[in-house]
C-alpha cells in the first residue's frame, strides 16, 4: 500500500496549508470575483420563469455550477490552499451551522399542527400577521414563519387570490418583526454577541418597527378585504370543509417544548464563554458553538421521534422546501465569500464608494446612509456579515455606539432587518415560505415580480422612515 496516495493522507498533507491561508484580502480582488455570485443571483431570478422545468430538476446542480466557477478560478490564481481555506471556513464556520439551525426550526415547526377550520377572511389574516409579527422577536423570524405559515395558507385555500397574503406575511413575520430582540433576526444576535444589550434594539427601534408593521398590517387589511369583496373569490371548494367542525387547539403540542429549546440553545450560544476550541484547517470551532449545533441536531431527531405521523400527514409536512433552501444557499454561501471580502476592506477596496458614502466631511458617521447602504446590500447579500461589516465601518465600539451614535446602530439594526423582506435571498425565511406555499399551490409571484411588490410597497415606507428618524 501506498499511504501517502490515500485521501486521508493528502487531506492530512493539505492541513498546514490550509491552516496557514489568510483571510481573503478584499482590496487586492477585482469587482470580476463578485460574477459567479451575481449568476446565481439572476439564475433564481431568471430560469423559474425561463426554464421552469429545468430548474425545477437541476436548480442544484447550477447552484453547484456557480460555486464552482468562484472555487476553482480562485484555486488557479491564489492557490489550492487559500481557495480550500476560504471553502472549509464557509462550510464550517456559518453553512452547517445555518443549515442545523434551519433544519430544527423547519422540522419542530412542521410538528406542530393547528387543528380547527380557520376562514381567512381580512380579519383573520391580519390577526395572524400581527400575532406572527409579535412571535418573531421572542422565536425568530424563521421560527415564526415556519410556524404560521402553513395554518394561513390552510385557512385560505378556498380563495382564488392568496400570494397577496403569502408577500405580506413575508414581508411582517419574516422580517421585520424579527427587529426588537436578538433572537428575532441574525444580525442583531451578532451584535448581541459583539456587546450590545440584549434589549438595546427594543428600545431604540420600536417606534420604527410600529410605524412599519402598523402601516403594512393596514395595507394588507385593505387589499385583502377589495380581494375578499370581488366576484368568485370564494368560488373554490373548501379543502378543509366545516362538515366535521374541529375546536381550534394544537397537535404536536410535544414540539412547543422542543421549540423552546432551540431558543435556549441559540442564546446560550451566545451567552456562554468558553476558551475552548478546535483548529478545522484554520477556522477556529468553539466548544459554545458546537454544543449548540449538537443540540439542535438532537431536537431535531426528538422532534421526528416524537411527533405523530398523523401530524406530519395533517401538516402536508415534507423535505422539498429544506432542500431547495440548503441547496441554493450553498451556492449563496460560496459565492459570497470574495464579495464579502471586497466590503471588508472598506474604503480600500472595489467598494470603496459605498463604505465612504456612510461618513460625513468631519468624520462623523451618516446614520441615514447607514441604514440605506447596510439595507440594499441586505437585500441581496447575507443580512448578518453585512451588518458585521457596517457595524465595523461604523467604530466598531458597542459602548459608543449604544450611546454617542445610537442613532447610527439603530439605522444600521433597522436596515439589516428591513430590507431582508425587499427580495427573496434577503432573509433565509423568504425562500422557505416561498417554498412551501408553492409546495401547496399557491402561484407566488417571479424573483423580479415579488421586487415589484417590495419597492412598490415598502421602499416608500422606507423614505418616509429616513424623514422622520434618520435624519
Amino acid at each position: 500500500m501506498k499511504p501517502f496516495r490515500t485521501p486521508a493522507f493528502i487531506a492530512l498533507g493539505l492541513m498546514p496549508a490550509l491552516a496557514a491561508a489568510a483571510d481573503i484580502d478584499g482590496s487586492q480582488l477585482s469587482v470580476l470575483w463578485g460574477v459567479p455570485f451575481a449568476g446565481i443571483l439572476l439564475s433564481i431570478a431568471l430560469l423559474p420563469l425561463l426554464a421552469p422545468m429545468f430548474w425545477h430538476h437541476h436548480f442544484g446542480k447550477v447552484a453547484a455550477a456557480w460555486a464552482l466557477a468562484f472555487l476553482l478560478p480562485f484555486a488557479v490564481v491564489y492557490g489550492p490552499g487559500a481557495a480550500a481555506a476560504g471553502f472549509v471556513h464557509a462550510l464550517v464556520a456559518e453553512y452547517i451551522p445555518f443549515v442545523i439551525l434551519l433544519t430544527a426550526l423547519f422540522t419542530v415547526a412542521g410538528g406542530i399542527y393547528i387543528r380547527g377550520n380557520l376562514h381567512g377572511s381580512p380579519a383573520l389574516n391580519v390577526g395572524i400577521l400581527a400575532v406572527g409579527a409579535v412571535l418573531a422577536s421572542f422565536m425568530g423570524t424563521t421560527g415564526a414563519s415556519m410556524l404560521l405559515i402553513r395554518p394561513l395558507i390552510r385557512a385560505n385555500d378556498n380563495r382564488k387570490h392568496v400570494a397577496h397574503v403569502v408577500v405580506f406575511f413575508i414581508f411582517i413575520v419574516s422580517n421585520a418583526g424579527g427587529s426588537l430582540t436578538p433572537l428575532g433576526d441574525p444580525p442583531l444576535f451578532l451584535g448581541f454577541l459583539k456587546g450590545v444589550d440584549f434589549f438595546w434594539t427594543l428600545s431604540h427601534i420600536f417606534p420604527e418597527t410600529l410605524f412599519l408593521v402598523g402601516v403594512l398590517l393596514v395595507l394588507f387589511y385593505v387589499l385583502d378585504s377589495w380581494f375578499f369583496r370581488q366576484a368568485g373569490e370564494l368560488s373554490r371548494r373548501d379543502p378543509t370543509p366545516d362538515s366535521q367542525p374541529q375546536a381550534l387547539g394544537f397537535d404536536g403540542k410535544i414540539n412547543f417544548a422542543l421549540l423552546l429549546a432551540v431558543v435556549a440553545l441559540v442564546l446560550m450560544s451566545g451567552v456562554w464563554k468558553s476558551e475552548r476550541q478546535w483548529d478545522i484547517a484554520g477556522t477556529p470551532v468553539g466548544l459554545p458553538g458546537l454544543v449548540r449545533d449538537l443540540g439542535l441536531i438532537a431536537v431535531t431527531l426528538a422532534s421526528l421521534a416524537l411527533t405523530p405521523r398523523q401530524v406530519h400527514a395533517d401538516n402536508q409536512f415534507g423535505w422539498g422546501p429544506m432542500q431547495e433552501v440548503a441547496k441554493l444557499f450553498a451556492g449563496i454561501f460560496l459565492t459570497i465569500i470574495p464579495v464579502i471580502a471586497m466590503l471588508k476592506a472598506g474604503v480600500n477596496g472595489p467598494f470603496g464608494a459605498i463604505v465612504s458614502a456612510v461618513t460625513r466631511p468631519d468624520g462623523t458617521p451618516e446614520p441615514a446612509m447607514y441604514f440605506w447602504a447596510s439595507g440594499l446590500l441586505s437585500s441581496f447579500l447575507d443580512n448578518a456579515p453585512t451588518y458585521l461589516v457596517f457595524f465595523n465601518t461604523a467604530g466598531g465600539d458597542p459602548a459608543v455606539l449604544m450611546t454617542t451614535h445610537a442613532a447610527t446602530l439603530a439605522a444600521i439594526s433597522a436596515g439589516a432587518v428591513f430590507m431582508g423582506a425587499n427580495t427573496y435571498i434577503g432573509n433565509a425565511p423568504n425562500l422557505m415560505v416561498k417554498a412551501i406555499a408553492e409546495d401547496r399551490g399557491v402561484k407566488m409571484p417571479s424573483f423580479f415580480g415579488y421586487m415589484l411588490w417590495s419597492f412598490g410597497i415598502l421602499v416608500p415606507l422606507f423614505i418616509i422612515m429616513t424623514f422622520i428618524w434618520l435624519r
